[in-house]
């Protein structure tokens, strides 16, 4: 990686992190580009979070190299701070103050002038649905509002990239969907997201391209619908009118379609993969499925088309899914401790959001993330 690629926000080449005689990351080569969210998915244990360490200047790599809009993350790490922050995976602002105090204490930090700092606080905590709870002492509040107010301090000097590690681990999913809108609104005023998750669907819900690593390396990289059509065309979805005509159905699928065949709970039901190696579209291989299940007397009531789940993607990548046991990887993995592999900072270093420029930031309405 000799130079820095225009329109990537971060750029990785065979980066690698050793604990001992682990390799926790094992030659990861990323490239992110700006405005966009960028997913990191996989297990616990995968090297997500050591990954996102080394991106952020909190560790120091021990092969390869990276660079984050250009700034390399050894050599040039203030530069990098001065344009990143960083959520991670637990709340880290004071639980004995409100909302309000953590945000103008940080933003002071940052450099926010008293009024300035109290200012931005109430515009972030509006956004962010925080009012009513800003004179709150946080250890009050839910889990889903300990998300917002940490991601609310990621932001209080807009960031160029955001690192967002595990964001909506253990919420209900109504926060979950909160901590989404927020990370969108975030993306669509020019901020770039880097998300780790072990969340299939959150990947599928953010992410416009995904990187799949599992044991230290990326296994798989691209865009939702070039992962999934890498597995296999999708599958076929088939309800019939009898149940008694299920076993035979079962076979005329198998040897037309020449793929594996599962029986649903539906006892109407069965669901087959089709192959994006055989050379037909998907349309065209359930074609020719119906045609074949019309010819044995067969009666479908009715079929649909899909493509692969990201599950379905994950499983056939790595052989295992997203919550392989993560006592496995502890044995061999000492950044599966939380103490070790867990972020607790939110901003560069643990000390707040950070960007490039700082003071008084301009003002959104309520529901928007002002920046």
């Amino acid at each position: 990686m000799s130079q820095h690629t225009a329109g990537l926000a971060i750029e990785t080449a065979g980066l690698v992190k050793t604990f001992g005689e682990t390799r926790a990351v094992d030659g990861v080569d990323l490239a992110v580009p700006t405005g966009t969210v960028y997913g990191v998915l996989g297990p616990n244990g995968a090297g997500k979070t050591t990954t996102v360490k080394m991106l952020a200047t909190l560790l120091r790599p021990d092969g390869g190299q990276a660079r984050i809009f250009g700034h390399d993350v050894v050599r040039e790490a203030d530069e990098v701070r001065g344009r990143v922050s960083l959520t991670g995976q637990y709340a880290s602002v004071d639980e004995d103050l409100t909302g309000t105090e953590n945000l103008v204490l940080l933003g002071r930090l940052l450099g926010h002038a008293k009024k300035a700092a109290r200012e931005r606080s109430a515009q972030l905590l509006a956004a962010f649905g925080l009012t009513d709870a800003a004179g709150k002492q946080v250890k009050h509040y839910s889990g889903g509002m300990r998300r917002r107010i940490d991601i609310a301090a990621s932001i209080l000097s807009t960031p160029d990239l955001l690192f967002l590690d595990e964001p909506t681990t253990g919420l209900d999913p109504r926060s979950r969907n909160q901590v989404w809108d927020i990370v969108r609104a975030v993306v669509a005023q020019g901020t770039t997201v880097l998300l780790t998750t072990q969340y299939l669907d959150e990947a599928d819900q953010l992410a416009s391209r995904i990187a799949v690593i599992d044991r230290g390396r990326v296994i798989a990289e691209g865009t939702k619908g070039e992962l999934k059509a890498s597995v296999g065309a999708g599958s076929v979805h088939l309800r019939l009118r009898d149940p008694a005509q299920r076993p035979e159905a079962e076979q005329v699928l198998r040897l037309a379609l020449d793929a594996d065949v599962q029986r649903d709970p539906d006892p109407v039901a069965l669901t087959a993969r089709l192959d994006a190696a055989a050379g037909d579209t998907a349309a065209a291989q359930a074609a020719r499925a119906l045609g074949e299940l019309s010819r044995a007397g067969i009666v479908v009531d009715n079929f649909s088309l899909g493509q692969p789940s990201l599950d379905e993607v994950f499983l056939a990548l790595t052989g295992h899914d997203t919550k392989t046991d993560a006592k496995t990887h502890a044995k061999t993995d000492p950044k599966t401790d939380p103490k070790s592999d867990t972020e607790t900072g939110t901003g560069p270093a643990g000390g707040g959001g950070t960007s490039a420029g700082a003071g008084a930031a301009g003002r959104g309405e309520k529901g928007e993330v002002p920046v």
